[in-house]
């Protein structure tokens, strides 16, 4: 049996518990280089001068990136810090206790967002990169509420991951009616403050938590963002482009200075089969809004200049990226939620949604409001 047309709805955000203004994350990077970099006390300052100078530079400022949330506290002192004991430790706390601090705020998540929840869902998708565990918190709820649950794990897909949960949402709907999706990105456990390169600095300084959830159901004509169409693409010879992988101490990204330019070589022929893919014309997401997973501030810029875009047409992905940073996996339906409830983006609108990750992999999903 053909599953039908998935409609995405129902999307409930939880805000981590902590969070830094971009200026004081900023400042909390360099004073960790240095603090790692072992150095008298004397050096140490001058250390963190200069690292806060090449901050300054090439990471992300502030009027690009506002806050971020985090899952520890920042006021925590780095001798006796539960993730960065730094004196001590200068590359932080090994994977494992990342992993376990990970599985405690993911089982606390998953048991808070749904304490007052009765009614099982048909399918639970857990959706993250950023942390694994067996049982993991989505296996440890269905458990407790003894439900009949099937849950499936979407894991260490990185930025793009919510396109291939959804896709694997929508074929679930041929034999169930409710698909619930559960993305937890807690990329603040995964700092490594020895490597002072200027790839990493911009790394920590663009990626945040997330934590959200929504629901795929069969399209009723009810509200909600309709799923016209899936496309998903690796691009050829850019495999070294980005990468995420774990390490001693947490996980690890690279990622090369040309990937926006690589992504817009590729763009606009993706774009083209992702329309034709949903049976209408190129000519219909015209002035659109465009949902856009905005890795940084230049991955948006390139998007519009290569599909031609107003810089309207892609406000919305930043205001997400100004609002909370990258959250990974979470970023994109935080950007679904806004379009879904704003009242200027009428029912009917058709709502392009791109996004790029480790492989290198461009994803993407046309919507159409409801």
């Amino acid at each position: 049996m053909a599953a039908p047309q998935a409609l995405l709805t129902g999307f409930s955000a939880t805000a981590p518990r902590y969070h830094m203004e971009q200026a004081d994350s900023l400042t909390w990077l360099a004073r960790g280089h240095a603090a790692a970099a072992r150095l008298a006390p004397d050096e140490r300052v001058s250390f963190a001068n200069r690292l806060q100078r090449a901050i300054s530079r090439c990471a992300c400022p502030p009027s690009k990136i506002a806050r971020r949330g985090i899952s520890f506290d920042p006021a925590a002192a780095w001798d006796g810090h539960p993730l960065y004991p730094l004196r001590a430790q200068p590359h932080g706390a090994g994977t494992a206790t990342r992993t376990a601090w990970f599985g405690q705020i993911v089982d606390a998540y998953f048991a808070q967002a749904y304490a007052d929840r009765h009614e099982a869902p048909d399918e639970l998708i857990h959706v993250t990169c950023t942390g694994y565990l067996s049982p993991s918190g989505a296996q440890k709820l269905v458990a407790a509420k003894r439900w009949p649950t099937r849950v499936t794990h979407a894991y260490q897909m990185g930025c793009y991951a919510a396109i291939p949960a959804v896709r694997i949402a929508a074929a679930a709907l041929a034999s169930s009616a409710r698909v619930e999706l559960v993305h937890t990105e807690l990329c603040s456990l995964h700092f490594d403050p020895t490597d002072h390169s200027l790839e990493q600095l911009v790394v920590q300084s663009l990626f945040a938590d997330g934590l959200i959830r929504y629901a795929a159901v069969a399209d009723d004509g009810g509200p909600g963002l309709c799923v016209l169409a899936l496309h998903e693409q690796v691009v050829p010879d850019s495999a070294g482009a980005m990468t995420w992988v774990v390490a001693d101490h947490g996980m690890r990204m690279t990622l090369a200075r040309d990937v926006p330019e690589r992504i817009a070589g590729a763009l606009r022929g993706f774009v083209i089969e992702l329309v034709r893919r949903a049976g209408v014309p190129v000519t219909a997401i015209a002035g659109c809004p465009v949902a856009v997973h905005p890795g940084g501030p230049k991955i948006i810029d390139r998007v519009r200049d290569v599909l031609e875009l107003d810089e309207a047409q892609v406000q919305t992905s930043r205001d997400v990226l100004h609002d909370h940073g990258n959250m990974s996996s979470a970023t994109l339906p935080h950007i679904w939620m806004r379009m879904l409830a704003d009242p200027a983006i009428p029912r009917g609108t058709l709502i392009p949604s791109l996004a790029f990750g480790p492989g290198l992999t461009m994803c993407g999903a046309l919507l159409e409001k409801r």
